[in-house]
């Protein structure tokens, strides 16, 4: 855990502020859900509340299936942070930061269709590696009560590929299918 040096106090609704510059930093907004946690030696702990988070096993298990079904990577990103993924090294981009062009994808709650060669890609801090090229991507919105919460992402590493209206509706409907399993 890194010390800010800021301090606040409680006030009398029991109510503290995040100062506006870690708030910024950690993009939390007004009105986003943080949940709580305690640990052992009584220290707080304040974590964006991730409802895609919350599918686990399940939303890994739905990747593995799309990977399985389209030969493509399969990754399930939530508002911040690669949460699932399949059909490549796990540990290279699971819990990396999106990148501003998924952020815009859901937010402006959009499909998107990459087929061109670009290290523009879903996720942030893979740029240096060796095999973090991309051929072509699809990236669809997960949306909950017309709020983007997450998106599904197919990509391809293999030259010349191409993502079409196949995965395109492949994308769609594992976002829409997350969607519900979150409504619920």
């Amino acid at each position: 855990m890194k010390a800010t040096g800021v301090v606040r106090r409680i006030d009398d609704l029991g109510r503290v502020v995040i100062p506006k510059e870690i708030r910024r930093t950690m993009r939390i907004r007004e009105g986003e859900p943080l949940e709580i946690f305690v640990d052992r030696d009584g220290e707080v702990i304040l974590k964006k509340y991730s409802p895609i988070g919350e599918l686990g096993e399940f939303g890994q298990e739905y990747v593995d299936s799309l990977t399985e079904v389209t030969g493509h990577i399969a990754c399930i990103l939530d508002n911040d942070a690669v949460v699932a993924v399949s059909g490549t090294k796990e540990s290279k981009f699971i819990d990396k930061p999106i990148s501003d062009m998924a952020r815009k994808v859901i937010d402006e709650q959009e499909i998107k269709i990459i087929n061109q060669e670009t290290d523009n890609i879903f996720c942030e801090g893979i740029y240096d590696e060796e095999d973090s090229k991309f051929f072509a991507q699809v990236l669809a919105p997960i949306i909950v009560a017309e709020e983007a919460i997450g998106a599904v992402v197919l990509a391809s590493q293999q030259e010349r590929a191409q993502m079409e209206q196949l995965e395109e509706k492949l994308a769609n409907t594992a976002a829409g299918f997350l969607a519900k399993q979150m409504d619920k």
